[in-house]
């Protein structure tokens, strides 16, 4: 009579905790390389910015305006913003005629006279250039901008009734940051933001501020659009002379 060795069963389990462990590791070298390519941010600001980028995106809007849409492009907003009418004197007038002369201006530094009284943002169309103004009338900081190329904002008086901390471009005109909207165009809403980006490259240098270059809004470095965003909140006044 035959006998038979008894045979061990096959050891599955190792093989799957291998098989699954090497198709992490992949998948974590895969999330690492495209971070450090710039494509998937990793933690930290960087994600949360992003998941606010897609926000608006999708049209859900940006985190201190909910009610906002915050798509638009260089010429502002394509939606109709909520909230306040966000009118002074002036606002949602336009006019059409030749562009400010490109002319930069880095010597007039004196906040202009009647701009206003009390906290204020005041931007000059001639000379490219804004000031932050203290509620006692101090200007706590003043640079250059570039404004828009067509004579698409009126002198007067305005009010912020809108920001989005991201906006995108509708027709692949770029993302910009810190989007304070004071008034409306023709079919737009009219801001400061940041100079715009487009495939990450931006779409104009630091060095052309001081002279008209945008389609509509008002451009800014970066830093400088971070300390307009701290300082222009809802219902700031922003003052516009010639």
């Amino acid at each position: 009579m035959s006998t038979h060795r008894k045979q061990s069963p096959r050891r599955v389990r190792p093989r799957l905790r291998r098989i699954a462990a090497a198709s992490v590791s992949t998948v974590i070298t895969t999330v690492a390389l495209l971070g450090a390519a710039g494509v998937i941010p990793l933690g930290g600001a960087g994600s949360a910015a992003t998941r606010d980028l897609a926000d608006t995106v999708v049209g859900v809007g940006a985190p201190q305006d909910p009610g906002t849409r915050s798509r638009g492009t260089d010429l502002g907003e394509t939606s109709t913003p909520t909230g306040s009418s966000g009118t002074g004197t002036t606002s949602g007038r336009t006019t059409t005629g030749k562009a400010p002369a490109k002319t930069t201006s880095t010597t007039s530094t004196k906040l202009p006279t009647s701009s206003g009284t009390g906290k204020r943002v005041v931007f000059s169309k001639s000379a490219q250039r804004v000031w932050l103004v203290s509620s006692q009338g101090t200007p706590l900081s003043t640079y250059l901008v570039s404004g828009s190329v067509t004579n698409n904002l009126e002198p007067g008086k305005y009010h912020v009734y809108s920001r989005s901390r991201w906006a995108v471009g509708v027709d692949d005109s770029g993302v910009m940051q810190y989007f304070v909207r004071f008034a409306h165009g023709p079919q737009a809403a009219i801001g400061f933001h940041s100079i715009p980006t487009k495939l990450g490259k931006p779409l104009q240098k630091i060095s052309q501020l001081g002279t008209p270059q945008s389609h509509g809004c008002i451009r800014q470095k970066l830093t400088d659009a971070e300390r307009m965003w701290s300082f222009a909140t809802t219902g700031t006044e922003v003052v516009v002379v010639a």
